[in-house]
């Protein structure tokens, strides 16, 4: 029985929820769950950044009204309802931590602004919950992006597929009930929804989706057809060879997951750090306010008091100007890269693409724009250009006969006859043969003609055997020069048509930049050899590899990421998992897939590879200017906490300095916002 989905009537940007068991599989976040109404949906989608930013407001207007005696009680009421919204969420988390025995960063913060409500600075206090709570928000709508990538890759694969049963009758079922060895009616223009053998009928399928290349390929009785793939012509019967949790797509999807979850954690020294920093600041403290009335004979409490002091050694002490150092140079450094179409998800991204060495490109899709072009219109021995009146009426032909097919070859040849402003000649007794080509008779002036246009090996019958042998070598030397080939024959004339995928605009230019910062450049394709280094020469990329599946992209791309920094760019479905194992996944935005942008860090929003060169000199400054700003951040702390603990400063002026050094730092990360 097929896994009901509930239905959701919320606007079309709101997030659809997820079949039940979509949901429970994937471990989603909770307002994905299918258990919710569209506005309770609503509501929750990124709802403690919704809290963060309402208590910031209400901590400024509590700090206006603060110097207003009439007004206090209500600014100590907006006060509370900061540390209800900013606060009690860090408490629990605190007091989660402290259950586990873990003392970090998160328990100080928490220590320090709870415990400023006793010694009469609820505001500093306050103003250390926002900013905390702030910037675990933000990275927590940052993170939960990655979970959609899995989603997206079930969402590819039809849900039902047509039965063939024993006595001949089509039963659509859902295909988790279809097991091995079922026989299945993928339609013309169906996706296949099971890896399967092919047992009756012939057809082109597009695997573009899959593979990444948007060349059709032929499939006959005995080929294996993958789930995924698109049937563009004829009906094809084909035998289930795997069930769903064993298709094409599921070994993808499982290899995303993996590939995640080997990537490199780059914040597990700040971790470290965080965990000694706070558990040393929460000792110093205890440790001051129970010494120094021996060391110093200061009384335990009052103004003047040990505790006192230990207090504002704790506030003082806390991290705000580092909690704001990494956040807000990453933030600056990520609108500065929005306001050119580049979509970055999370800031630590731009510290592992300055460590990158190694750049490897997608073929398809990503050095070229993935749709066919026609080069030339020849004859048979090429070597003699065609008469005008041989092209015209031969493209002519091919017109009237391309025009009516959908396959990419198609409208290669369209949009070059449409170029050269070619009118169609009039077609009797057209016939498409599904996985071979086209044929008709053509009304020319000699009277009717039979005409076909098509693969080689469709031609191949039709000639005799001296043409055919002509043809083959004709054929070989187009393939090796990495180019496509459709043959016309007119009567007893052959008329070749050489297709080849385009190039980017301005990509040489753009790899040309990379070089001179010294990157390893690298080219991976699903197509064949000499498309592959046809387009590698014409690139200047001396490293290429060439006929990959998707786990032979991931081997490459693993094998590189451990000994140095690599950067992955790409768009189909295939490089989605080669994508997120990439210290650096990059991703067209345009043509990328579902799966590819979301299981890539980086998302050029209007395939512009051209600035590729200036985000790897954004990721260095920003680099730079974090080292920086946590050099000045501790600097600050120091100052602020040391004289507050000597009684030299008043915590007032202690807190000043405090929020000087975050002030500074927020002036330094802001010049990452020039361009």
């Amino acid at each position: 029985m097929a896994i009901p989905s509930f239905t959701n009537s919320a606007p079309a940007k709101q997030k659809s929820p997820l079949v039940i068991e979509e949901f429970f599989e994937l471990g989603l976040e909770d307002t994905a769950s299918p258990f919710l109404t569209p506005e309770s949906r609503g509501w929750g989608i990124n709802l403690t950044l919704k809290a963060s930013l309402l208590a910031a407001c209400l901590l400024v207007i509590s700090f206006i009204l603060s110097f207003n005696s009439s007004t206090l009680p209500l600014s100590y009421l907006l006060l509370a309802a900061v540390y209800f919204l900013a606060g009690i969420p860090s408490l629990i988390e605190s007091l989660e931590d402290l259950a586990n025995l873990q003392v970090n960063i998160d328990v100080l913060m928490t220590l320090a602004a709870f415990s400023s409500v006793f010694i009469g600075s609820g505001l500093e206090g306050g103003l250390l919950l926002v900013l905390f709570s702030l910037s675990g928000s933000m990275e927590e709508t940052v993170t939960a992006q990655a979970k959609n990538a899995i989603s997206s890759l079930h969402k590819l694969s039809p849900t039902k597929a047509s039965v063939v049963e024993k006595d001949g009758t089509l039963m659509e079922r859902s295909i988790n009930e279809i097991q091995v060895a079922n026989v299945i009616l993928i339609k013309s223009g169906q996706v296949v929804p099971l890896d399967g053998v092919v047992i009756e009928g012939i057809s082109s399928v597009n695997l573009v989706h899959l593979t990444g290349e948007n060349f059709p390929i032929r499939k006959k009785e005995g080929d294996v057809v993958p789930a995924g793939a698109r049937n563009l012509e004829g009906a094809l019967t084909v035998r289930v060879t795997h069930t769903s949790s064993d298709s094409s797509l599921a070994r993808i999807i499982q290899l995303v997951t993996q590939a995640q979850e080997a990537r490199p954690k780059l914040q597990r020294w700040f971790d470290r750090f965080s965990q000694v920093y706070a558990l040393t600041i929460i000792i110093l403290a205890a440790f001051f306010s129970l010494s120094l009335p021996f060391i110093l004979g200061l009384p335990f409490l009052g103004v003047e008091g040990s505790v006192y002091r230990a207090l504002a050694f704790l506030i003082a002490a806390s991290p705000c100007a580092l909690i704001i150092a990494l956040p807000m140079a990453y933030l600056s450094a990520l609108s500065a890269c929005a306001r050119r179409g580049i979509l970055l998800k999370g800031g630590i991204i731009l510290d592992a693409l300055a460590k990158c060495k190694t750049i490897a490109f997608d073929k398809t899709g990503t050095l070229t724009t993935g749709d066919l072009s026609c080069q030339s219109l020849e004859g048979l021995e090429g070597m003699d250009p065609l008469s005008a009146d041989e092209a015209r009426e031969a493209l002519s032909i091919a017109y009237a006969l391309e025009k009516n097919a959908v396959h990419p070859i198609a409208k290669a040849i369209l949009a070059y006859a449409q170029k050269a402003e070619t009118i169609p000649i009039p077609l009797l007794e057209f016939k498409a043969i599904p996985g071979y080509g086209l044929e008709a008779l053509a009304v020319i002036a000699d009277g009717p003609q039979k005409v076909y246009i098509g693969h080689a090996d469709y031609i191949f019958p039709k000639l005799s055997e001296s043409v055919q042998k002509a043809l083959l070598e004709r054929a070989e030397k187009i393939k090796a020069a990495g180019e496509l080939l459709a043959v016309l024959l007119a009567g007893t004339k052959i008329y070749l048509f050489r297709f080849r995928d385009t190039p980017r605009p301005e990509i040489k230019e753009a790899l040309e930049a990379l070089r001179k910062r010294h990157i390893k450049l690298v080219m991976l394709t699903g197509d064949h050899a000499q498309s592959a280094q046809s387009i590698a020469r014409e690139m200047g990329i001396t490293d290429f590899y060439a006929n990959l599946r998707p786990e032979d992209k991931l081997a490459h791309i693993s094998k590189i990421a451990q000994t140095e920094g690599l950067a992955m760019v790409g768009d189909g479905i295939n490089d989605a998992p080669a994508l997120a194992r990439a210290t650096v996944g990059i991703c067209m935005g345009k043509v990328g897939s579902t799966a590819a942008l979301d299981a890539a860090d980086i998302i050029l929003l209007q395939d512009n590879l051209e600035f590729l060169d200036w985000l790897i000199g954004k990721a260095c400054q920003t680099q730079a200017i974090v080292q920086q700003n946590l050099i000045l951040a501790l600097g600050a702390i120091l100052l602020a906490s040391l004289p507050a603990l000597a009684g030299i400063v008043p915590l007032w002026l202690a807190v000043v300095m405090h929020e000087g050094g975050t002030v500074l730092v927020g002036l330094n990360a802001l010049r990452l916002l020039r361009k």
